[in-house]
This record gives C-alpha cells, sequence and structure tokens, in this order.
C-alpha cells in the first residue's frame, strides 16, 4: 500500500533534481562556452585575456575583503578615551605644572578627537568602500544597494559619516568659536569642506570627465585638520565655547538627524516589509547603525567637554541614561536583516527594533534639551 506514496514522492524528487540541475546548467553554461572559446585562442591573446582575468580576481579579492573585515569595529570603542577621568571642559586651563604638563595648557576637546578617530576608522583603518572602483560598477550593473551582500559596511561606514559630518558642522558654526565675537577656526573650516565631499569619488569620473581625487583622500585631510586644531587648543592658542547655549544647539541638530533616520525606517518598515527579501532592509539597519556607534562616542565626548554644564544643572544621571540607550542599541547585531511585518510571528523586524532605540535616544536628548533651557 504504500508503494504508490514511495513512487509519487521518488518522481517529485526526480523533477525537483531534474530542475536544480536545469538552473545549474544555465548558470554553467556561458563559463562553459567561454572555457571552449578560450582553448581555441592564439597563445598570446590567451596570455592576455589570462593577465587580465587575473587582475580582475585580484580586484574583487581585494574588495570582497574590505567588505568583509571590519577592523577595530567595537562597540565599546570608547573604553580606550578613558572618559570618566577626564573632568577639565574642552579649553579650560589644565592645573598642573605638577603633574607634568607645561604651564600653559588647556584640555583638548574629547568631541574633536572622537571626530578625527571615527574618521580614521572610516578611512585608514578600513577600506573606504562606497568609493571603490568595483562598488561603483555595482554587481553585474545592479547597485551593490539593491543586492543582499557586500554592502554592509559600506552603509555602516556612511552612517558614521553622516554623523562625523554634522559634528563638523556645528564644530565651525559654534564649538570652536565665540560665537559672533571671534572668527571661524581655519582648521575647522577646512576640515568640514573636506567632511562634505562626496562619498563616492575615485580616481576618474565621467561628470565632470577627467581624473579626480578619490573621498578617502580629503577625508585624511579632515583628520589631520581636526587634530591640528586640538593641538592649538591644547596650548590654548585655539578657542571651544562650552556654554550652556551652545550644547543645547548640538543636542537639538542631533535629535532631528536621528529623528530623520528614523522616520527612514518607519517607511522602509511599513512598505517594504518582505521579510528576508527585502534587499535593502540591511542598507537601511546599518545605516541607522553606523549613526548611532558613532553618536555613542560622541555624546561620551561631549560630556567631557561640557562637564561643568552638565554639573551645573544636575544632567549626568539623566546624560547616563541616554549613554546606555546608546549602548544597547548597539547589542543589535543580527547575522541577517529581516524586515518582516510588525505583526508577524515568524520573521522579525529589526528595521522596527532600531527604530525603537533611536527613538528612545531621541526623547532622551529631548529631556535633556529641556532641562538645559530652564
Amino acid at each position: 500500500m504504500l508503494e504508490p506514496v514511495i513512487n509519487f514522492f521518488s518522481r517529485i524528487f526526480y523533477f525537483i533534481g531534474r530542475g536544480i540541475g536545469f538552473l545549474v546548467g544555465i548558470i554553467l553554461w556561458p563559463f562553459l562556452w567561454l572555457g571552449s572559446w578560450y582553448g581555441q585562442r592564439g597563445i598570446i591573446l590567451k596570455a592576455v585575456l589570462g593577465l587580465v582575468a587575473i587582475v580582475w580576481l585580484g580586484l574583487y579579492g581585494y574588495f570582497f575583503y574590505n567588505t568583509q573585515a571590519w577592523t577595530n569595529f567595537n562597540p565599546d570603542y570608547i573604553s580606550v578615551y578613558d572618559f570618566k577621568n577626564r573632568n577639565v571642559p574642552a579649553g579650560e586651563p589644565v592645573a598642573a605644572a605638577a603633574a607634568g604638563t607645561p604651564a600653559k595648557s588647556c584640555a583638548r576637546s574629547a568631541i574633536v578627537e572622537v571626530t578625527a578617530d571615527l574618521t580614521d576608522f572610516n578611512v585608514n583603518q578600513n577600506g573606504w568602500i562606497s568609493s571603490m572602483l568595483l562598488y561603483k560598477l555595482g554587481f553585474f550593473g545592479v547597485d551593490w544597494d539593491n543586492t543582499p551582500f557586500l554592502d554592509n559596511k559600506a552603509s555602516f561606514q556612511r552612517g558614521i559619516n553622516s554623523a562625523v559630518r554634522r559634528t563638523a558642522v556645528e564644530l565651525v558654526d559654534t564649538l570652536g568659536r565665540v560665537r559672533g565675537t571671534s572668527q571661524i577656526d581655519g582648521d575647522l573650516q577646512k576640515a568640514r569642506g573636506n567632511l562634505q565631499f562626496t562619498e563616492d569619488a575615485w580616481y576618474f569620473g565621467l561628470n565632470p570627465f577627467g581624473p579626480k581625487t578619490p573621498t578617502p583622500s580629503y577625508y585624511r585631510s579632515a583628520v589631520r585638520d581636526l587634530r591640528t586644531f586640538n593641538s592649538k587648543l591644547e596650548t590654548c592658542n585655539a578657542i571651544f565655547d562650552a556654554r550652556a547655549d551652545n550644547l543645547i544647539q548640538f543636542i537639538d541638530r542631533i535629535a532631528n538627524d536621528i529623528g530623520a533616520t528614523s522616520a527612514i525606517l518607519k517607511d522602509r518598515s511599513e512598505n517594504n516589509n518582505y521579510g528576508w527579501f527585502d534587499t535593502r532592509a540591511d542598507d537601511r539597519f546599518w545605516f541607522a547603525y553606523g549613526q548611532l556607534y558613532a553618536y555613542y562616542g560622541l555624546m561620551n565626548a561631549a560630556q567631557v567637554d561640557f562637564n561643568q554644564v552638565l554639573q551645573e544643572k544636575h544632567l549626568t544621571p539623566l546624560w547616563d541614561g541616554m549613554d546606555g540607550q546608546l549602548r544597547a542599541a548597539l547589542n543589535i547585531k543580527p547575522w541577517i536583516i529581516a524586515n518582516g511585518k510588525e505583526s508577524g510571528w515568524l520573521l522579525p523586524n529589526h528595521l522596527t527594533t532600531m527604530g525603537f532605540y533611536i527613538l528612545r535616544v531621541r526623547s532622551n536628548l529631548i529631556d535633556i534639551k529641556q532641562v538645559l533651557q530652564q
């Protein structure tokens, strides 16, 4: 009696096997044809084509390695700064000829230091993915952002860069000078200009046509400019205006920045909830993750630079709570990003989860802003 059932399933598996074999044959056919064609060519043409193939494979190997190797990625990266033991606001005199410092010495800006280090992490410790030739060419002409692979690191780096750009603007406009009474610092202005440079420039471009300076070169210059400013600040030859109204504006800009990211996540979650088959969900997620990764360090740095303001307003507990929310968000590192329905029971929605943490951080920022305004 079981024989008909066995025969039924045997036929099913037979046809499944035939279908898989047919699909594999279609995929391999161009390569088999190319191998046959290559075998019939002359030795000189073979050598030239072989060299081209080796170079091409080498480029893809380099590209694959850079997209997968996240050098010095560490959600607890702020621990190396020892911020808890730094209690002198940025630009304020450091008392310590007795502690071995020069007679005239001021505190460096932790915000500037973290901004420079995050950019250094993006372009010196790691390869900048967005301007690599193979990333620009895409996957057989399809933008890598529209595929489910090899684009997560690029989105993460762009998220960090978004936070760094915002911070550079605030450093130039308010934090790095006494607003309305002093000139813009030249090094901060150069850093801001370099960080605003397009994220995808390679050595050659079509619009405009001709050779170009690649993106990482501009960002490396910004790192040097930021560190030059901090060196001037340390010798009391620059200004860092750590006033409450400047902190209010800085917080307000960051709240708006992550609020826009939250809206992007919400839109993607509601209108493209295809589970594991949403090829843009990973881009949105890792951009948001990179943004929070950067702001986690920058907010800890701001706690040092504006230490006196926070002490006067008794904001340390509230600020620590915001830091805790930022750090908790960095624990979300799923292997595959899923954009399932919020009411679904099978597939998770990682975009909604990340958006939830972003809104909590934004709520904390608004609370801090309100206390500062009192």
